[in-house]
C-alpha cells in the first residue's frame, strides 16, 4: 500500500488539499473538471515506485474549499495554484507534469508561465477548443451544457456533458454497487459539479493557449490523447494543434479517463514517456 503524506497549501482564495507519495523526481498530476486527487489513485502506486508523486484537489473541489465566496477560476490562477503546490513540496525544483482534461489546460499554462519549473508536460486531451480551425460548434456545445445546468440542474447537464466528451453514463456502475470507499470518492467528486459548471467550465474552454510559447518549448511538451477517444471532442484540439505543427501525439490506453479504466497500462506508458523511451 502506498503511503501518502497530506499537506494543506494556502493560496489566494482557497486552501488546497495536497497528497505526496513515493520518492525520486517530482511528478505532479493535475486533475480536471469536478474531479480531485483521487482521480489518479489507480496509477499513483505504480508511479510512486519511481517518482515523488504529487496530487491535489483543485480549488473549490472536494477538500480544497474556497476561503471566501466562490469565484470563476481563471486558467492563470489555476496555473499559479499548481506552482504553489510544487513550491510546497519541492521549491525551485523542476517537475514532471501530467494533466488530463482541464488539468492539461492548467499544465499548459504552467509550462508557458513557468517553463523553468517544468521538466516535461504530458497534456492529455485538453479541451482548449480555441485551438480548432473552427471552434464554433464546440463553443456552442459547452454553452449549451452551461445553459442546461442553469435551466435544468446538474443531472441534465451531466448527461449532456458526459455524452459530448465520449463517456456513456449508462456504462458507469450504479453508486450503490460500488465498494464503500469508492462510493465515498464518487459521491465526493459528484458534489463538485455545481462548482464546475458555475465557475470552471466556461473560463477553461475559453482559454487561448500561447501557441508561439508552446512551440518554443516543444522539447518539454508531449501532446496526448486516449486511444479510444481520439475522435471525441476533448481530443480534437490537441490533435488539431499537433497536425498543424507536425508534432507526434502519444495515444494512451482507454478513453478520456484511461488512467481510471486501464491504470496499469496507462501508468506503464506514462513511465516510458517520462523516461524518454517513446519516440516523439
Amino acid at each position: 500500500m502506498t503511503t501518502k503524506t497530506l499537506r494543506l497549501v494556502s493560496v489566494p482564495g482557497a486552501t488546497l488539499h495536497c497528497e505526496v507519495s513515493g520518492s525520486g523526481p517530482v511528478l505532479l498530476l493535475i486533475s480536471g473538471g469536478g474531479t480531485d486527487a483521487a482521480a489518479y489513485d489507480g496509477i499513483v502506486p505504480q508511479l510512486a515506485e519511481q517518482y515523488t508523486v504529487v496530487t491535489y484537489d483543485p480549488r473549490g473541489n472536494s477538500r480544497s474549499p474556497f476561503t471566501g465566496a466562490p469565484e470563476d477560476e481563471q486558467v492563470d490562477r489555476a496555473a499559479e495554484d499548481a506552482l504553489a503546490v510544487l513550491d510546497a513540496v519541492a521549491p525551485g525544483v523542476p517537475a514532471y507534469v501530467f494533466g488530463s482534461s482541464s488539468g492539461a489546460i492548467t499544465g499548459m499554462e504552467l509550462l508557458v508561465r513557468h517553463p523553468d519549473r517544468v521538466r516535461l508536460l504530458v497534456a492529455h486531451e485538453p479541451p482548449a477548443v480555441e485551438l480548432l480551425p473552427d471552434p464554433t460548434d464546440p463553443r456552442e456545445f459547452f454553452l449549451e451544457v452551461y445553459d442546461t445546468y442553469r435551466r435544468e440542474g446538474r443531472a441534465a447537464a451531466d448527461q449532456l456533458f458526459l455524452g459530448g466528451i465520449g463517456i456513456d453514463d449508462d456504462q458507469l456502475p450504479p453508486l450503490a454497487e460500488l465498494p464503500a470507499e469508492f462510493r465515498e470518492v464518487m459521491e465526493r467528486m459528484d458534489a463538485n459539479s455545481d462548482v464546475f459548471y458555475e465557475h470552471k467550465l466556461l473560463p477553461f474552454i475559453s482559454y487561448r493557449p500561447d501557441v508561439a510559447a508552446l512551440v518554443a518549448l516543444e522539447d518539454k511538451f508531449v501532446p496526448a490523447v486516449g486511444s479510444e477517444s481520439s475522435k471525441v471532442l476533448p481530443a480534437e484540439p490537441i490533435l488539431a494543434l499537433s497536425e498543424r505543427l507536425g508534432w507526434s501525439v502519444v495515444a494512451f490506453p482507454g478513453g478520456h479517463g484511461g488512467y481510471t479504466s486501464d491504470p496499469f497500462e496507462f501508468a506503464t506508458l506514462l513511465q516510458r514517456v517520462l523516461a524518454g523511451k517513446v519516440a516523439r
